[in-house]
């Protein structure tokens, strides 16, 4: 039988994210502490170092990465499995999942969504639009450019839904919520990828909660999540008061 677990982290997080939609897949009970990081109190500092989300807790461990998350998940619950059996295939999965938390993490979270989203909601400062524009002209091609070299025309990186294709996917949620789209006559592999596996009933699922979310208040979002039926932690991690983390990107 799987053990529900808690996890610590905003429905809004494309890292949250991938890790919700991962414990979907596999079948895994969850029940949720939805803060903002930047909300976390000093307890969070104690759980999650570095103060970032996701952060996994079950009766064995405490995981303050969503990387680590997964493969830990995998090693625990190996059926469905969500990583590759072929070694070559496995490693060129791991390889996709770290360009999406790196790479895409800083150009879609850091370099766009922070800018257009956290700054004005969190911090009450105005996005640069020097940054924002060159993420749109210059970085953001890049990605796509790679990508475009990567996904497959129909189906899935390796032949099933793995952590690659979930990886990547969980950062046009955030895109779209900064009003961007992927131009399909420029890169349609990658177009037509992102929207098949956003149809899977793991992400289809979360869409309704986000775009609630998305128009709430932060300090309303765990009574909407409650009045939507959403399995709360019974206690929180979060304050009332913002600060930054130890490992700040502007």
């Amino acid at each position: 039988m799987k053990q529900r677990v808690q996890i610590i982290g905003s429905y809004l997080s494309p890292y949250v994210r991938k890790v919700l939609v991962f414990l979907d897949l596999k079948g895994i009970p969850y029940e949720i502490d939805p803060i903002v990081p930047f909300f976390g109190n000093d307890r969070f500092s104690q759980v999650s170092p570095v103060r970032r989300i996701p952060v996994l807790l079950d009766e064995e461990v405490t995981l303050a990465d969503s990387s680590v998350i997964c493969q830990y998940l995998e090693d625990r619950y190996p059926d469905p499995a969500l990583y590759p059996g072929n070694v070559v295939e496995r490693a060129r999965a791991r390889w996709l999942e770290e360009f999406a938390d790196s790479r895409m993490g800083e150009v879609f979270i850091w370099r766009l969504f922070n800018q257009v989203a956290i700054k004005p909601s969190v911090w009450e400062e105005q996005a640069d639009t020097a940054v924002v524009e060159k993420t749109l002209k210059e970085e953001i091609p890049q990605v796509l450019d790679y990508l475009e070299t990567q996904v497959p025309g129909e189906g899935f990186l390796s032949g099933s839904v793995s952590i690659a294709d979930i990886s990547i996917v969980c950062f046009f949620r955030n895109a779209a919520f900064a009003r961007f789209q992927i131009d399909p006559a420029r890169w349609p592999l990658t177009a037509a990828f992102v929207e098949r596996v956003l149809r899977l009933d793991s992400f289809e699922k979360l869409k309704p909660i986000e775009d609630r979310l998305r128009r709430t208040p932060l300090a309303q979002h765990r009574s909407v999540l409650a009045e939507m039926g959403v399995p709360l932690t019974p206690d929180t991690y979060g304050t009332t008061v913002p600060r930054r983390g130890v490992m700040r990107i502007d």
